[in-house]
């Protein structure tokens, strides 16, 4: 009797197992789309914790779980990688909105040569504050010179450049995924090819990438790819070539050449990579259109050279080179204010209606005077539509090219920022995978997912399997699409039900949730 009993008890505790929830969420009826380029099909996702533990063919009992997403008629993919963020504003807005409600879970700070120092005390104050996406970090070029050298236009001495690499090392140390550089700002267009290998070799040894702003975009753009390419030949470091463009109508078309010297190098062992945001304008200083040199040692020796009439005249002349054949596209109105901190009635409007405004013709040589002013008055932000829509569909197409958005985290009311800010990822989805065609769904996601991922090589995140990071996005594949625009940018994009981030809802059924579920995450952990 005493063991029948004890069956009979050991039975009811099974049974009462068996009905416990086993999963924490999960994302029922979707079809999975996993991040690696392979044919999306049809699978039920388990999650527990951080994890996802079960991706299932098989549909998994709703009663297994405490919470149910029904992603019926939805696209069920990993959560988007963005290998090109300007996180600079992350202390402000922390729960990172503009870059969550795009499906983004992972983003890459620290681009274009500038990043937080030191940043191991940044990034331990980041995850104390906490952070609604997971963030990882480079180490800026311009940063450690800016630290050691000021604006100098000069080489490095013997002890600047040890002093440099020791600093790159140090980041590397902290945890950060490699080396950035800027090579067309202030002060890293000061460096030689030989100081960027030396202190890109200083993260390759810890096993970091390298992603370059190249030294030119627009005319000297075939020289800047084959310096990247250089560089990473030289200190054997894996190389993004970051926002990949051909600014000018002189360079459109010019990418069929840049993407056939990434086909070249890679065929000779050099592992270089590109990524791109799916827009035909860029966004960066108002300074990109003077002169480099006229901006060494800092805002008061600018001053001083403007001053004096015959650097002026040097100046000037520079400016309108790069307003006829570079930046400017040819036509201030294609030069957009999106922030200028001493007139914020600028915001949105051209240089062309700057020069009304003033009662000056829109001509090359009085927009260049008004980028004289902005400067001197502490510069500006401005949008440049300079770049051709048979570029941007050519390099977004190649195998080797990632998606990222080169997009400052914004908050409605705050400036008049670049449309990718909110609209990146749907645009992709909506615009260039849905509607023209250019991308397939599977494709488009491997981009944005398990490619940035691997060159990160960040194993868990980037694709949807067991035991994958709980990073998920839910989204309709015949609605999702971006609302910003350049004329109204503060709009958040549609079309996507749920965005997990380490297994927690940070959007769910369409609307953005205050949560911070996010992690810094730091090479190697």
């Amino acid at each position: 009797m005493m063991i029948r009993l004890t069956a009979l008890l050991l039975v009811a505790a099974l049974g009462a197992s068996a009905q416990q929830p086993r999963y924490d969420l999960l994302i029922a009826g979707g079809t999975v789309i996993d991040g690696t380029g392979a044919p999306r099909y049809r699978a039920d996702v388990g999650i527990s914790g951080d994890r996802v533990i079960l991706v299932s063919r098989r549909a998994i009992p709703r009663a297994r779980a405490r919470r149910v997403i029904d992603a019926t008629g939805r696209i069920v993919a990993p959560g988007f990688i963005d290998l090109h963020a300007h996180l600079e504003p992350l202390p402000e807005l922390p729960g990172a909105q503009s870059a969550v409600t795009q499906g983004v879970t992972t983003a890459l700070g620290g681009p274009d040569g500038g990043s937080p120092w030191p940043l191991a005390a940044y990034m331990s104050a980041r995850q104390s504050q906490g952070i609604g996406i997971n963030v990882a970090y480079l180490v800026g070029h311009n940063t450690v010179r800016s630290e050691v050298m000021g604006t100098a236009n000069r080489a490095p001495t013997t002890d600047e450049l040890a002093r440099m690499r020791a600093m790159i090392a140090r980041g590397m140390g902290d945890g950060a995924f490699g080396i950035s550089t800027g090579l067309r700002y202030v002060p890293g267009t000061y460096s030689t090819i030989d100081e960027v290998v030396a202190l890109s070799q200083a993260a390759a040894d810890s096993g970091g990438i390298y992603t370059s702003h190249l030294r030119e975009e627009g005319l000297g753009l075939l020289g800047g790819v084959g310096e990247a390419i250089e560089i990473g030949r030289r200190a054997h470091i894996p190389i993004v070539l970051t926002h990949h463009k051909a600014v000018g109508q002189q360079m459109w078309g010019k990418s069929v050449i840049t993407l056939a010297m990434l086909d070249s190098a890679r065929r000779v062992g050099v592992d270089v990579m590109a990524d791109v945001y799916p827009y035909t304008a860029t966004h960066t200083g108002i300074s990109i259109l003077i002169p480099s040199w006229a901006l060494a040692d800092g805002d008061t020796a600018f001053a001083r050279r403007v001053a004096d009439p015959v650097l002026r005249d040097s100046i000037t002349r520079d400016i309108v080179v790069n307003i006829l054949n570079d930046r400017g596209g040819g036509d201030l109105r294609r030069v957009q204010f999106s922030r200028v901190a001493w007139d914020r009635t600028l915001e949105g409007k051209t240089l062309a209606d700057w020069a009304k405004r003033r009662t000056l013709a829109p001509t090359p040589e009085n927009g260049a005077a008004l980028v004289i002013e902005a400067q001197l008055n502490g510069g500006a932000n401005a949008i440049y539509h300079v770049l051709d829509e048979a570029d941007v569909r050519r390099i977004m197409r190649h195998p080797q090219v990632m998606i990222a958005s080169d997009g400052r985290l914004s908050t409605p009311g705050d400036g008049y920022p670049h449309p990718r800010a909110y609209g990146t990822f749907p645009r992709v989805l909506g615009h260039y995978v849905r509607s023209e065609r250019v991308l397939t769904l599977e494709e488009a996601v491997h981009k944005m997912s398990g490619l940035p991922a691997a060159r990160l090589g960040l194993r868990s995140r980037g694709v949807l399997r067991d035991g994958a990071a709980a990073d998920v996005v839910v989204f309709s594949a015949s609605t999702i699409a971006d609302r910003a625009t350049f004329d109204a940018p503060h709009q958040y994009a549609t079309g996507i039900d749920a965005v997990i981030v380490n297994g927690v809802p940070a959007v769910l059924n369409g609307r953005y949730l205050d949560v911070r579920p996010g992690k810094v995450l730091r090479r190697g952990q």
